[in-house]
């Protein structure tokens, strides 16, 4: 046998099950083949593929994801001064992007969250060397196939302890660059309760808990169980899509009736409560107990009485005291809105994608292009005492 071959497999329930049992080192809830199928059920419209690089004597070396998606940069809002904005504008200025036709998208990782998602390397291996070889499989497997009409890969959201693996993909004319932070919170572990974290607030960030907690107070807070979502879901979804109309960028919609998997496979692991203003539902907050860390994920939004009734602030809290009630380390609260999850406590994590597009020139001009786009500026709150200023 060669000494690197390449397994493919167009849904994870494919891979043989020897196989999974070499990948000890699966800890993340992202890369377990009951998630990733739950994925693949509920969202037709991405096209998932998995490859395994194997070593010489067919152990199994690197897993990884793959998602291709159409991506329409019409979809990016004009009227916000954005991040996702600036690439548009910049893209489309240089002739980088489509202004009409869909941009076929190969993503290495997870379309629906922030983080280190999309690639495992087995224990024992050189990681810079694997990693190169993984970017030579995806290209290669790319190549050969006819179906795939690819505009551009995308390798996302490495944190900085991983760039020194990571920038090896430079070998393979990927172009790195910052995209918005995954904004993190630490619990001390001093927290044994939500108000042992209010106790810690300076005073102005303790009023203004206290104000969203009693703007909030006539809302009815339900935790949604596996046996009750059937009945939900539907107005979960109404307020889904107004959130993901007001985003300023989307990569993919999120189908919400992977939800009942998640709960069916993770049960009390998976964290979703409904608010309701008397009998009508104004929002939702879903999340995972992902090992020692709460991530957010999406969230729904009757935005007409958001301000009314501080719901979106009244989520940020609840999701607080999840982490604290469950003996957590970090609370991932993903990116976007960072300047309002600073005021609780979160800090920014840098994040870093790493970008080539299958035309040689084109990825020339592309390298250009992204050494001008930063994220966008924000105000970070400093709301905890005795912290380092």
């Amino acid at each position: 046998m060669q000494k690197n071959a390449v397994l493919n497999f167009s849904s994870v329930l494919d891979i043989p099950s020897d196989i999974w049992k070499q990948f000890t080192n699966i800890q993340s809830y992202y890369l377990k083949q009951e998630y990733l199928n739950a994925l693949e059920k509920n969202h037709p419209k991405i096209t998932f593929r998995y490859i395994i690089l194997l070593d010489r004597n067919n152990k199994p070396k690197a897993f990884a994801v793959i998602q291709i998606i159409d991506f329409y940069f019409e979809t990016v809002k004009n009227d916000l001064k954005s991040f996702q904005k600036k690439i548009k504008e910049l893209g489309q200025k240089l002739y980088l992007f489509p202004k009409k036709k869909p941009f076929k998208l190969l993503i290495c990782g997870n379309t629906f969250v922030s983080g280190e998602h999309g690639i495992l390397i087995a224990n024992g291996f050189d990681k810079k060397q694997t990693i190169k070889e993984l970017a030579k499989a995806i290209l290669n497997y790319v190549n050969s196939n006819d179906n795939y009409q690819i505009d551009a890969f995308l390798f996302k959201d490495f944190v900085n302890e991983s760039l020194s693996i990571t920038n090896e993909l430079k070998d393979y004319n990927y172009h790195p660059f910052s995209v918005e932070p995954n904004m993190v919170l630490h619990l001390d572990k001093t927290w044994n309760t939500f108000d042992d974290y209010l106790q810690d607030l300076k005073t102005k960030f303790r009023v203004k808990a206290k104000k969203a907690l009693k703007l909030s107070k006539n809302l009815y807070v339900k935790d949604v169980t596996k046996d009750s979502i059937a009945q939900q879901l539907s107005e979960m979804e109404e307020l889904y899509k107004k959130v993901a109309k007001n985003a300023s960028f989307n990569l993919n919609d999120f189908n919400l009736n992977t939800y009942q998997e998640f709960m069916h496979h993770l049960d009390n692991n998976y964290i979703i409560k409904t608010y309701y203003l008397e009998n009508k539902m104004v929002g939702f907050m879903s999340g995972v107990i992902n090992n020692d860390s709460l991530d957010a994920h999406f969230v729904g939004i009757d935005y007409n009485l958001n301000r009314e009734l501080a719901i979106y602030q009244r989520m940020l809290y609840d999701y607080i005291k999840v982490a604290i009630d469950n003996n957590l380390s970090t609370l991932n609260f993903g990116r976007t809105a960072s300047e309002i999850k600073s005021s609780v406590g979160a800090e920014p994590q840098d994040l870093t994608m790493y970008l080539r597009h299958k035309k040689s020139i084109t990825n020339k001009i592309i390298k250009l292009f992204l050494m001008r786009v930063q994220p966008t500026p924000f105000h970070q709150n400093l709301p905890f005492k005795n912290k380092p200023q």
